[in-house]
């Protein structure tokens, strides 16, 4: 919830001139609903695409201040952030609700990036893979290989989300590695390797190597860092280093 009108569009626009010549990464802004419609006019011809920050999981009806998927898609929404932490905490979001989401942006045909992660007390507790495993399971409950294989998981561990503080490259990875292979039993090896898995939590251009130099790590869902353009741009960058030899 950052940013008025101009200021919006200033920095969309700072974005687009910072991302000028990436050939390979996909990028996806994802402001407030407010700024979707300008954000999809903006982005008109690039590689970059705008994504909403939550959805309903009905299509229309009498849900006074929600939003559904028909009217994102109907201002150029390709793809949905479903189940963000702040989501769950602040709004109490169950795992039922996010699986409703999920299958309703399938349906209309946005890109759910489905976000999984368990908090300080959970993480200390020694429940990480608890919580993942139930989030996760949960939230695909109903949705066919098909479709799976085309959704985009973020991890996000809670204690990590606007502290400054990042898992390490190796630790990331071995929590991404687990989410594979709850995906691989869940599906199969062929759908769970076409899985995008992306980690966020504080990820910045200074740790952005150690993170996206991962082998199960394949982008990263910014936070505070998308709010400056050049940050935010650095660390486009940094992944493009990655993509560009994958796709050679």
């Amino acid at each position: 919830m950052n940013t008025e009108k101009q200021e919006a569009q200033n920095l969309i626009e700072a974005i687009l001139h910072g991302v000028d010549g990436i050939a390979f990464t996909d990028i996806v802004i994802c402001p407030p609903f407010l700024y979707l419609e300008q954000a999809a006019h903006s982005i008109t011809g690039t590689r970059v695409r705008v994504g909403a920050q939550n959805l309903f999981y009905r299509a229309r009806g009498a849900f006074t201040g929600e939003i559904s998927a028909p009217m994102l898609k109907s201002v150029g929404c390709t793809h949905v952030i479903i189940g963000h932490s702040e989501r769950r905490s602040y709004f109490h979001e169950t795992d039922m609700e996010i699986n409703q989401k999920v299958r309703k942006s399938l349906e209309h045909g946005l890109i759910p990036i489905l976000c999984i992660g368990e908090t300080l007390e959970e993480n200390k507790a020694g429940h990480t893979f608890e919580v993942l495993n139930r989030q996760l399971i949960y939230g695909l409950e109903g949705i066919d290989d098909e479709q799976i294989e085309n959704m985009i998981v973020a991890y996000e561990p809670v204690w990590a989300i606007g502290t400054g503080i990042s898992a390490r490259g190796e630790q990331a990875q071995e929590t991404h590695r687990y989410v594979r292979n709850i995906l691989r039993d869940f599906t199969g090896e062929g759908v769970s390797e076409k899985v995008r898995i992306i980690y966020g939590g504080s990820v910045t251009p200074e740790n952005a190597d150690e993170l996206l130099s991962q082998e199960d790590i394949d982008g990263a869902l910014i936070g505070g860092a998308s709010l400056k353009a050049e940050t935010f741009c650095r660390i486009v960058s940094i992944a493009e280093s990655f993509t560009s030899i994958q796709s050679n």
